[in-house]
Order: structure tokens, then sequence, then C-alpha cells
């Protein structure tokens, strides 16, 4: 059983930067495949970013490649997210999710309350 917080978001303006964190307790980190997901009001949750537990892959939605990074530390039980030139698009709840699998999962089993980031123009 996997215990997820997340921490980090806030209200920033376009252009800025903002880094997410996950705290994981429950169990080590490191054999969960970890993962950022975000919804706006109104929208369906959408996938961020996943990370393997070996730390080999990492995965990205389209709309933030080369502006986010996943990342996760294994020895802080913890698992991150570097937002950079954030858009108003990207103004959400942002969710860290995690599941025991050996590929990018399709589910995930445990997930946190989520933090919300706001971008304002």
């Amino acid at each position: 059983q996997l215990h997820l917080v997340e921490s980090g978001g806030g209200l920033v303006q376009a252009g800025d930067s903002l880094r997410l964190s996950c705290e994981v307790s429950g169990r080590a980190v490191a054999y969960y495949f970890m993962g950022w997901f975000r919804q706006a009001p109104g929208k369906e949750r959408e996938f961020v970013a996943a990370i393997s537990w070996d730390i080999r892959r990492t995965h990205y939605a389209d709309s933030v490649k080369g502006r986010f990074t996943i990342s996760r530390d294994d020895a802080k039980n913890s698992v991150y997210l570097q937002m950079n030139d954030l858009k108003p698009v990207d103004t959400a709840t942002y969710y860290c999710a995690g599941t025991i699998s050996r590929e990018l999962p399709k589910e995930y089993d445990y997930w946190g309350q989520g933090t919300q980031v706001t971008v304002s123009s």
C-alpha cells in the first residue's frame, strides 16, 4: 500500500517554473512505476509524465515534452516534476500516481490528493 502526498503547486505567471514533489510512504518507491497526471476544470484527467521503476525510462505527453522533467529519488522515497516555461494551458490539479509494472502502465493503483497549479497570462 502506497500513500502519496503532492506539494509544490501554486500561482505563477506564464514562463515561470515550478517543481512538484510527491512524497511516498508505505513502501519503497523503488518498486513502482510512478506517474504524474493533471486535470483541468471541466476536462478529463490526462497523462503528463511517468518514470519506470528502474529509472531507465521516462515518458511524456507531447504537450509537455521539452518543458517538463520527471525524476525520482529513491533514497528520499520521492518523485518530482520539474515544470519550466509554464503556460496558462498547464493550469490544473496535478496528481501523483504509482503502480507496480514493468512497462508504462495503463492504470495506476495509488493516487495522491493533488496539488493545484495555476498559470496566469
